[in-house]
């Protein structure tokens, strides 16, 4: 992977680019948020890890900025501030995953290989493009559209909804949802699926007559009544 570390410590910053490097990634550190954004605008990166609390651009304006330049690449954010307030505050920067410090490197390794992993067609599966009702899913060009209205996702929306249209009809538990998109237990009492199946829900469905994406009380979700491919 070529990943863009964004941090201010500079003794963390060295820990984690070695042990990166070690794991055979290219680590690019910047030391501050502008730094981040110039970076970030510069070079084409697989992942972005960027720390929260830093000085002149604080990590979550930073990500805020990117996302409003059309930057899409995958971020994930590391902060000493863990409650549930400030990891869903992250999320709803356009993060795609949050890390409390202190925190194992190989945790922060097996996540960034989560973000980073792409659209997979198990088992010789050729298919490109997932159908649900007047919502498509085009897996080679990873493009959405609704009725024809082209609709722009983040990286974590657009494999959350991948999951949901894999599974139409189907009832997802968040345990499912945490395992196969996440790739990881969180904390059960956090809110982190409710906040990305809400954005996803106000994207795929505000502004449109039938609304695809329910919510089945006690059970989980479910996108759509019927699979087409």
């Amino acid at each position: 992977m070529n990943i863009l570390l964004v941090e201010d410590d500079k003794r963390v910053a060295a820990f984690i680019v070695a042990q990166l490097s070690a794991a055979g990634h290219t680590c690019v550190h910047a030391l501050d948020g502008e730094a981040g954004n110039q970076a970030a605008s510069a070079g084409n990166y697989d992942v972005m890890v960027i720390d929260r609390m830093m000085p002149r651009v604080d990590g979550l304006s930073l990500i805020k900025s990117l996302r409003a330049q059309g930057n899409n690449t995958p971020v994930l954010v590391l902060s000493a501030l863990g409650e549930v307030d400030d990891r869903v505050q992250g999320l709803h920067s356009g993060a795609d995953d949050y890390l409390v410090k202190p925190f194992a490197m190989e945790e922060l390794v097996a996540r960034l290989e989560v973000l980073h992993r792409r659209v997979s067609l198990p088992g010789g599966d050729t298919q490109t493009k997932l159908v649900v009702q007047d919502l498509t899913m085009d897996l080679l060009r990873q493009e959405v559209q609704r009725d024809g209205t082209s609709i722009t996702l983040q990286p974590r929306e657009y494999k959350l909804l991948e999951f949901l249209m894999r599974h139409a009809g189907q009832v997802v538990t968040r345990a499912m949802l945490l395992e196969q998109v996440w790739g990881y237990h969180f904390d059960p009492q956090t809110n982190v699926i409710d906040v990305h199946v809400s954005r996803l829900r106000q994207k795929i469905d505000k502004d449109f007559e039938h609304p695809l994406l329910t919510t089945v009380r006690g059970a989980g979700y479910r996108l759509g009544t019927e699979r087409v491919d």
